[in-house]
């Protein structure tokens, strides 16, 4: 689980309870029914007719993203390329099917096995980098579907709001209720900011960064397998690799086998089982 995405949504929604709290408020005078109903339904149905039917079932899987983190960190992938490199230097490249059942990531699986099938180097960028973009293409969706909702709903806030003056306007004879007909009235906006703003586009927002983690944990693993294939020193793919990582998170790649007094076939084999693909 993404600890970040949850303790945000509390804390977030935490203080919201705790300043209406502060400032005198009771939590359940704010709790309007009808103003939930047309918020929250009339978003879904906005978001419902602005895509396809089949793209919306998805929603649930595409929330849970937000939810959860990738097992494979790039830094891993890369001491996992690193190791598959000192095997395959070693022993050769069909040394490396033995790896395939383990390797847990389908990607980085899909690219060893092109490569120990002997594909050509061209021919496996073009299938991964077409896989890798059609993967972009899907995360933008999803993305988009969120970004959607978070546009609709203090929109639809702003019409239950007016929906809500109307009615009180056609009770100024009694001058009593305007004071909870207002107030009542804002209510549908009070929720279409909120959970535009404390839900959707976070939500939004966490998996556009979640899609570009995905892309650079791909576009290394494309790097890494073409360099493998290549035969290049693992010593060069380290290197190349560390290229793609901020100066801080440059330590952890390669670490293992830059350890002295340790052999190239030590390290790969401890950077395996750490891994877990043995």
């Amino acid at each position: 689980m993404d600890l970040a995405t949850i303790i945000g949504l509390l804390l977030a929604w935490g203080a919201l309870g705790l300043g209406i709290i502060i400032e005198g408020g009771e939590l359940g005078s704010f709790f309007k029914f009808s103003a939930v109903i047309l918020v929250i339904g009339g978003t879904l149905g906005a978001t419902v007719i602005s895509f396809s039917l089949s793209q919306i079932l998805s929603l649930p899987k595409i929330m849970m993203r937000a939810f959860l983190q990738k097992q494979l960190h790039v830094t891993e992938a890369m001491n996992l390329l690193i190791a598959f490199a000192e095997k395959a230097r070693r022993e050769g490249l069909l040394a490396l099917e033995d790896e395939l059942e383990k390797v847990a990531d389908p990607f980085l699986a899909k690219g060893v096995r092109l490569v120990v099938d002997g594909t050509d180097p061209a021919l496996v960028r073009d299938i991964l980098e077409t896989e890798l973009s059609f993967l972009e293409e899907r995360h933008k969706l999803g993305e988009s579907i969120f970004t959607t909702m978070g546009g609709f709903a203090p929109t639809l806030g702003i019409i239950g709001t007016v929906a809500g003056l109307v009615h009180m306007l056609s009770q100024l004879d009694d001058p009593s209720k305007m004071g909870p007909a207002i107030a009542a009235a804002f209510m549908a906006t009070f929720y279409g900011v909120s959970v535009a703003n404390l839900v959707f586009l976070p939500i939004a927002n966490k998996l556009k960064i979640r899609s570009a983690e995905e892309v650079l944990l791909r576009q290394v693993i494309i790097e890494g397998v073409l360099s493998i294939q290549a035969g290049d020193n693992p010593r060069i793919l380290e290197e190349k690799l560390r290229s793609f990582l901020p100066p801080a998170l440059r330590a952890a790649v390669g670490r293992q086998a830059a350890r002295v007094g340790e052999g190239p076939q030590v390290a790969a084999e401890e950077t395996l089982q750490r891994t877990g693909t043995r």
